[in-house]
């Protein structure tokens, strides 16, 4: 009887919501607003995944000029010889930009939906791009090999990390001793940029986090019109 009583604790905790807070220092959970899931790390509710049905924005006419796509691939810390990650490489509108800077290198694609990385493969093969490799990962790791990479790159991905912290303990194992983490958000500090609010983040925010798992910024670039560039390094 004893034991069915806790059973029976444990399944109310569950519809409540609470069990998330006893059993989770790192997250807690709160009723969903419009466009996240209700899941709050270091102050902020994650929002919403974009599904692969969004592919026609990721791959909209408009997206180069307005994110002024050719300037971030410029300014990109690689060379010809560079094995970059594309996390949450959607339909891959970086991943080849990315491998066109590294004919001797590698891209790895990942993503979490495997429709994305059809997609990908499928464009790969029409191009005849050989230097860009999928793969499938979690919500918790993207499933790099470690100690391999010299770029791991989020373009407006952080933000939707179900489990941020796994998440970047993973990246971290997967980056060289020198290699570097670069986040593109969109500018949370500035009203004008018409995103909604939960899919885009301020420095200040992105900063705790990335510090709490052992990031340092290294580079604040202030260059592009509606998004941040922030690069980070290992904290030693």
């Amino acid at each position: 009887m004893r034991y069915l009583l806790i059973v029976l604790s444990f399944f109310s905790l569950c519809l409540s919501g609470e069990v998330t807070a006893q059993t989770s220092n790192d997250y807690s959970q709160k009723e969903p607003s419009r466009d996240g899931i209700g899941k709050i790390y270091m102050g902020r509710e994650i929002s919403h995944v974009m599904g692969f049905h969004g592919v026609a924005w990721l791959e909209r006419d408009s997206r180069e000029e307005e994110e002024n796509t050719k300037l971030t691939i410029s300014k990109l810390p690689i060379n010809e010889n560079s094995k970059v990650a594309d996390v949450g490489a959607g339909s891959g509108f970086y991943t080849f930009r990315i491998a066109d800077r590294v004919p001797k290198g590698k891209v790895y694609a990942v993503d979490i939906q495997q429709e994305a990385l059809n997609y990908i493969n499928n464009k790969a093969e029409k191009q005849k791009v050989d230097n860009v490799i999928t793969v499938l990962g979690t919500e918790k790791s993207p499933n790099l090999p470690e100690n391999t990479l010299d770029l791991v790159i989020m373009v407006d991905v952080y933000h939707e990390l179900a489990f941020p912290k796994e998440m970047l303990e993973n990246i971290r194992k997967s980056l060289k001793s020198e290699g570097k983490l670069l986040l593109i958000e969109y500018r949370g500090e500035d009203p004008k940029v018409a995103i909604k609010p939960l899919h885009k983040m301020t420095v200040k925010q992105v900063k705790k986090e990335l510090e709490a798992n052992g990031f340092k910024l290294t580079t604040n670039g202030q260059f592009l019109n509606i998004q941040h560039f922030l690069v980070f390094e290992k904290e030693d």
